[in-house]
């Protein structure tokens, strides 16, 4: 069975607490890995879900590294077609300038389950190509058929 990975990282501090925004995305991606499972099966594919802690010292570096998502290798803005942007967080974060996805005129703190649904399915069928999968499939003439003279 062919594996769609998903990669999800987020600050944890210390005491193991992550701000609202990250445990908004932590509940819709519980929500969605078993839709995703039940969907993905007939196809062949298991999402496989990897959870990465962000420590409270790395993140004050890169804040905008939490509360993001990869999906088949690719980021979930880059499978929706959106872009990233910044507001400020809670108590765990800090104040700091935490990641924001934008998709169209809306922005998002947390990542709902529709948008990490979207992108899973869209990366699940481009897994699916069949230019990417096996050799191109033989052509076949037919007699009497193009250029057959």
């Amino acid at each position: 069975m062919k594996t769609l990975n998903i990669l999800w990282q987020r600050l944890v501090t210390p005491e193991g607490a992550t701000c609202e925004r990250c445990g908004g995305t932590q509940a819709a991606i519980a929500r969605v890995i078993p839709k995703l499972q039940e969907a993905l099966r007939p196809l062949g594919i298991e999402p496989v879900l990897e959870a990465r802690e962000i420590a409270l010292d790395a993140f004050k570096g890169m804040p905008s590294e939490s509360n993001r998502i990869w999906i088949g290798g690719r980021s979930i803005e880059d499978w929706l077609s959106a872009s990233v942007g910044t507001s400020t967080c809670c108590s765990a974060c800090g104040g700091a300038a935490c990641r924001t996805l934008e998709v169209g005129a809306e922005t998002f703190e947390a990542i709902p389950e529709a948008l990490i649904l979207k992108a899973a399915l869209l990366a699940a069928s481009a897994s699916l190509s069949p230019l990417t999968d096996a050799a191109p499939a033989p052509r076949v003439r037919k007699p009497g058929c193009c250029g057959d003279a």
